[in-house]
């Protein structure tokens, strides 16, 4: 074969490489949506905040994925939080293969539950008992039940932008005034259910004040996110979690910290620890399930007692402790305890939030980040944001083109402008480094 042969032989292969590189993620998102309503089970994935074709992911280690193309990405979603340790962690995988090998599940106690139970409650000091569910949405909805059968009440309190699961009477919207009544934010949600819903603004102690002040003997309890992560990340102003506190405390209703996000993620003790706050009531998952899908709720023992089979409330779940699920939440636990652990995450997260805000300022590009712990969050915008209102300002399209960007140097963010971020141990400096390095080079061609 000729020297001009073999050239246009590579050329032909890189051609047919690069074709496929660029089709199979496609091929697999049409093939979806005809069995999968919008081609996805979740329906963030599916890229309609920031326009595309969703990646479909094959494998994951340490702070890396590969896509169906096998494309690798610096992964900063981390499965939306769980991934503390990295992808595909020895520990963890030993721990799941350990307790696969003896049964995937029983629908009966094991001494793994007790053991996690435990564990879950040595480490967060608003812990006195605790139940085990199987995902963050069954965990708020039990406990907001929970809160009522224990006060006798029926309107809970919840803040915009904040999300807490799926379920009815918190996909609920702010009405038209402060202290209206809410909306549905979903089809199929009743008007009725919804109206038991307040959704007031989040880092408004003011606005909470007022609202007690008009129906506190109406509030079961206050629902909120410690550190806002579903409108991208908005941390708490102090002065804001103390008066949930104060205000909860004086009308007797009961205040549920949602850590499903939060717990073990920004400290070992959670939000809760980290600003010094002890709610009645506290959710978890993600990060306690390892991956796997484990969440639990528990809190304060004479509220906990109201549960079945102690008391009225009732819940139930044939998945509730699963042992393999319960294995890889023990082992993540276990690693998150080193010594160490959470002042390496907060570091990379600093060196990233730090290094892509610098990069911005090089060529005038209004955009400001942040991080909690092993959270971060990343706004076009002048100023960090504070309130829901303040992040619907932030520049979504000037988002959007960079999620793109960052994606094609081969960086994977969460793929919208209103969810936070989220940094493992398997991040290296140099991880971050490479990451701020690719943005540094967007930015330069910024117009």
């Amino acid at each position: 074969m000729s020297e001009h042969a073999r050239r246009v032989f590579r050329l032909q292969n890189k051609f047919i490489k690069v074709f496929n590189m660029t089709s199979h993620n496609q091929e697999l998102f049409d093939a979806s949506q005809q069995v999968i309503p919008g081609g996805v089970n979740s329906p963030v994935r599916a890229f309609r905040s920031v326009g595309g074709t969703p990646l479909f992911f094959q494998r994951g280690r340490g702070a890396y994925v590969w896509d169906a193309d096998d494309k690798r990405y610096i992964d900063y979603v981390g499965s939306w939080g769980p991934m503390i340790a990295g992808h595909c962690h020895p520990d963890v995988v030993k721990a799941v293969q350990d307790a696969a090998a003896n049964g995937l599940g029983f629908g009966a106690p094991t001494a793994s539950e007790l053991e996690i139970a435990g564990l879950l409650c040595r480490l967060l000091p608003s812990l006195e008992m605790v139940r085990l569910v199987s995902s963050g949405t069954e965990a708020t909805m039990t406990a907001i039940r929970l809160a009522r059968g224990f006060t006798g009440r029926s309107r809970i309190v919840k803040f915009e932008g904040c999300y807490h699961g799926h379920s009815d009477g918190l996909l609920v919207k702010a009405g038209s005034g402060a202290l209206t009544f809410g909306q549905p934010s979903s089809s199929g949600v009743p008007a009725e259910i919804a109206a038991l819903t307040t959704v007031l603004d989040y880092n408004d102690a003011a606005g909470l004040e007022r609202a007690f002040a008009e129906m506190g003997d109406e509030i079961a309890a206050v629902i909120v996110e410690p550190v806002a992560g579903n409108m991208n990340l908005v941390a708490p102003r102090p002065e804001f979690l103390a008066a949930l506190r104060q205000v909860c405390t004086r009308h007797g209703a009961v205040l549920i910290l949602d850590e499903v996000m939060t717990g073990f993620r920004v400290s070992l003790q959670g939000a809760q620890g980290y600003y010094g706050i002890k709610p009645d009531l506290v959710t978890l998952g993600k990060v306690m399930g390892g991956g796997l899908p484990a969440a639990a709720f528990g809190g304060r023992r004479d509220i906990m007692q109201c549960l079945a089979p102690m008391g009225s409330v009732y819940q139930a779940g044939t998945l509730s402790g699963n042992p393999v699920a319960v294995a890889a939440g023990l082992a993540t636990l276990k690693l998150v305890q080193q010594e160490g652990f959470y002042e390496y995450l907060e570091q990379r997260a600093k060196q990233l939030t730090e290094g892509l805000t610098a990069a911005a300022e090089k060529y005038g590009i209004p955009f400001c980040a942040q991080s909690v712990g092993g959270m971060f969050g990343l706004y076009f915008s002048d100023a960090i944001p504070t309130s829901y209102a303040e992040v619907m300002s932030c520049d979504k399209e000037a988002f959007n083109r960079f999620f793109h960007a960052m994606l094609d140097a081969g960086v994977y963010l969460a793929p919208s402008a209103f969810e936070a971020g989220f940094v493992s141990s398997a991040h290296t400096a140099a991880d971050i480094d490479e990451t701020i390095a690719a943005a540094d080079a967007i930015f330069s061609g910024w117009k």
